[in-house]
């Protein structure tokens, strides 16, 4: 299991990184109070995305995180809504996906399904 990914993203774009997690199903939860108030920890189902607010971020070009939404339509408009740039790619074993960007020019994968199992 992977427990967390770190993602810098603008100190002035900390709590917009946060609003872009909450509509993919994740949720603000608390981190140790010793790492102060540049750092912002959401969670889905115990896997945890911590945000590090970072004078001079860097974002991959193509590097990404890529996240199963069972809500994928609904999730790519309540984004859309809320002024996210989401853009329809093609599907993948059957499953919808789209990419999304996310405050400080991160590429999110929004996955309507995982891939199958390999074996």
């Amino acid at each position: 299991m992977l427990q967390h990914v770190s993602i810098e993203v603008p100190p002035g774009e900390l709590e917009r990184s946060v609003e872009f997690w909450r509509l993919v199903g994740f949720e603000r939860v608390g981190s140790p109070e010793a790492l102060g108030d540049s750092i912002v920890w959401v969670e889905r189902e115990g896997t945890q995305i911590h945000l590090i607010a970072t004078e001079g971020h860097t974002a991959p070009a193509l590097g990404h995180s890529a996240v199963v939404v069972p809500d994928h339509a609904e999730a790519k408009q309540r984004l859309r809504d809320s002024g996210f740039e989401v853009t329809d790619h093609r599907q993948l074993w059957g499953a919808d996906r789209a990419f999304a960007i996310a405050p400080g020019g991160h590429r999110v994968e929004l996955m309507a399904a995982p891939p199958p199992r390999s074996v």
